[in-house]
């Protein structure tokens, strides 16, 4: 897929050199189509490593994509440099008076806290309650995909014993679901959190469906019946050493930290993990792009609202 992104964002180069299709704005500029326009609001501290991992998934896409990088101005980023989000990110005012096809919201580091104690929370619910009329689907990550259950339907997260960490097994629960559409029986996602979302309390919640679980790691992704809010407690965009690294950097802090499960061959840290998840992911990703974005947006952005229009109810169904 061609993904369109500025010129000098440092994945670009990572990209290139994966030989990933992207394209600069020189070029996308003597394209005659109209390309997909997905925000990112990027809450991650490694924003260059989270925004070149979403873009990576992205682009496995005949489509075209316009992405825009949104960070919350409320917060001062501590591990990205100021710099790099005056030249590549804009805020949500910025951007509240447009449109979007797609959005994605991600997790990030304040899972302990209380959703009213994060730094940023007003700002987000602003977001998520602006992604309600101006966004055709919005696809909620871990911590993210908490506080988008949280904001649109009072579904609560609860503190684990233990942090969840590592690779885990899960199934659909839901064959005809496009969202999984070509997963087989059993795939797997990593997952790091602190933090759980109940299995029992999103069934009984009538606006949700569970799509995805797993025994040892519960719910994974969840969605609204008309598939404009979805939610991933797991993290498929995961590189193949992210895990590694956030091992390495629990014990550097003097955190008791366990190895993350089903993760390292042998369960030596010295091992090279084994990469199971990546193909699944592109097709996540592909299919979220394929079905929920390219498939139920408008051609003209400006009628997107909360009541889509017959014709589009149609693109998007509960499936």
């Amino acid at each position: 897929m061609p993904i369109k992104i500025p010129n000098d964002l440092p994945a670009k180069e990572i990209l290139l050199h994966e030989h990933v299709f992207t394209m600069d704005e020189n070029m996308a500029y003597h394209q005659d189509i109209r390309p997909l326009k997905i925000a990112i609001m990027n809450l991650m501290p490694k924003k260059i490593e989270t925004e070149t991992q979403l873009l990576r998934l992205l682009s496995n896409s005949p489509l075209q994509v316009e992405v825009t990088l949104i960070h919350p101005k409320s917060h001062v980023s501590k591990n990205t440099s100021a710099s790099h989000l005056n030249s590549f990110y804009v805020s949500f005012d910025d951007i509240k008076g447009s449109k979007y096809d797609g959005l994605i919201i991600t997790g990030a580091p304040v899972e302990l806290l209380e959703f009213e104690q994060v730094e940023y929370w007003s700002e987000l619910c602003d977001v998520m309650e602006w992604s309600k009329t101006n966004v055709t689907t919005t696809l909620h990550l871990c911590w993210g995909a908490q506080a988008g259950m949280y904001y649109h339907y009072g579904v609560k997260k609860h503190l684990l014993k233990k942090k969840l960490f590592g690779i885990f097994e899960h199934k659909s629960e839901n064959e005809f679901v496009r969202l999984l559409r070509g997963f087989d029986d059993c795939f797997y996602v990593p997952h790091s959190r602190y933090t759980t979302t109940s299995i029992d309390e999103v069934k009984a919640t009538p606006q949700l469906d569970i799509l995805a679980t797993s025994e040892d790691a519960g719910l994974c992704i969840c969605a609204s019946h008309d598939r404009r809010q979805i939610f991933m407690t797991g993290h498929l965009e995961y590189d193949r050493d992210t895990l590694k690294n956030e091992y390495e950097r629990d014990l550097a802090k003097g955190l008791n930290t366990g190895m993350p499960e089903n993760y390292f061959p042998d369960n030596n840290s010295d091992n090279i993990p084994t990469f199971q998840w990546k193909s699944h992911a592109y097709l996540l990703y592909s299919n979220w792009l394929n079905y929920y974005v390219y498939q139920a947006t408008p051609y003209d952005l400006s009628v997107i609202d909360d009541k889509f229009a017959p014709a589009q109810k149609g693109m998007i169904s509960n499936d």
